[in-house]
């Protein structure tokens, strides 16, 4: 299955040859550096561990230190897993690049969506709001919330203000519309979840 951790970059378009305008989400794909080879006799499943993103000696602990001159590959600053059928494919310190896809794959994304912070019903929920006329004294409001006297409480799971968005988001059956391997970069189609410079993961669709 492939995989690949990614960084957004931002929204642009591009023109297909019939002319027609594509709107693409770019994702600085890799390079991944395989950190780590886990095997069903050491650990119990197949799975490599990958980094992405070079970071400075002086800002990576001691245990993670160690974890990677273990395998003499240079720091990372984001690691993950990525199950697999045969872990011997794969060699410690073996760089994996945007490449891995190519145009017309259909991939799902998975991201974490931008923080809204605290929201009322009316952003949150997309709830209606009250009259503007003289004299109304109900506009951005929730409304009732349950039955007054039987059970005379508010169900769980009762839709209400509270705390929006910065929750993970998988976007399923994107298209990969163009791929520049010198350059690590994948043009999605569409949108991906979460702000610029966020981390996403990129992943074969499970839904074909």
């Amino acid at each position: 299955m492939k995989n690949m951790i990614g960084r957004k970059v931002g929204m642009t378009q591009i023109f297909k040859e019939d002319g027609s305008v594509v709107p693409v989400t770019v994702i600085e794909a890799g390079p991944l550096v395989v950190v780590q080879k886990k095997t069903v006799e050491t650990d119990g499943y197949n799975a490599i561990q990958v980094g992405f993103q070079d970071i400075k000696e002086q800002k990576i602990n001691k245990p993670k230190k160690g974890h990677f001159n273990k395998g003499n590959v240079t720091y990372k600053k984001y690691l993950k897993e990525f199950k697999v059928e045969n872990p011997e494919a794969y060699e410690i310190g073996q760089e994996i690049k945007a490449d891995v896809f190519a145009e017309g794959d259909l991939i799902d994304v998975i991201g974490t969506s931008k923080g809204k912070g605290t929201q009322g019903v009316i952003k949150r929920h997309g709830f209606g709001r009250g009259r503007e006329s003289h004299g109304s004294k109900f506009h951005r409001a929730p409304g009732g919330m349950s039955a007054g006297t039987y059970p005379g409480r508010v169900f769980k799971g009762h839709r209400m203000m509270g705390r929006m968005g910065n929750e993970r988001v998988t976007v399923q059956n994107l298209e990969v519309v163009r791929i520049d391997a010198d350059k690590n970069l994948i043009l999605i189609k569409g949108s991906v979840p979460g702000p610029k410079k966020g981390i996403v993961t990129i992943k074969e669709t499970v839904k074909k």
